[in-house]
């Protein structure tokens, strides 16, 4: 029974993303728009959990500190509201700088010693991809956000179809698997 539940679950989240793939590639526009206002949503919540934690605070410090972070979180919300363009286009700048960073370390990463010749390879080799991701981002965040919120839907699309698939192989061994008793007593 348990399986049947577990492969009907992988098959529906892999058709959501899926079909959540597909509109986010149809109209990027949205996505990026979708991913904004989700951003707002977050500095939202997170000044509402920063103004609970200044008033739950014994001292002075902490309070007007967590105050200060509600503040900066409900304007990073409104402006993100009020002005969703300038927003995606610091979104893409910091996905760029993360990108620029992880790729610099990733690169280094590559010429330590312990690791295989091959691993040191694919070190190297993601680290120069991150980098010229992060490069490419930095020249042109307009078409980076765009590219970004394609890359989603391409991220969603494959995502979507390995869980449909990993459902569907999880309810053809559905009758040939045999639960481990000791797992069965536990459970």
């Amino acid at each position: 029974m348990l399986k049947g539940r577990t492969s009907t679950s992988l098959i529906l989240i892999g058709v959501l993303a899926v079909i959540i793939g597909i509109f986010a590639i149809a109209w990027p526009g949205a996505t990026i728009l979708a991913l904004v206002v989700l951003f707002a949503v977050y500095a939202f919540m997170d000044a509402g959990l920063q103004t609970m934690r200044a008033f739950s605070s014994r001292s002075a410090g902490p309070v007007l500190g967590h105050l200060l972070l509600a503040l900066v979180d409900l304007v990073a919300g409104v402006i993100a509201l009020a002005w969703p363009a300038p927003t995606a286009f610091v979104l893409v700048i910091v996905v760029a700088a993360w990108a620029l960073a992880g790729g610099v370390a990733e690169f280094f990463a590559g010429f330590q010693t312990g690791e295989s010749a091959g691993t040191r390879a694919l070190f190297i080799m993601s680290g120069l991809v991150s980098v010229a991701f992060g490069v490419l981002l930095f020249a042109r965040p307009g078409v980076g956000a765009l590219t970004l919120a394609l890359l989603f839907g391409l991220y969603a699309l494959i995502y979507g179809f390995s869980q449909i698939t990993a459902g569907f192989q999880v309810r053809q061994l559905d009758g040939r698997v045999e639960p481990r008793q000791e797992l069965h007593d536990v459970a």
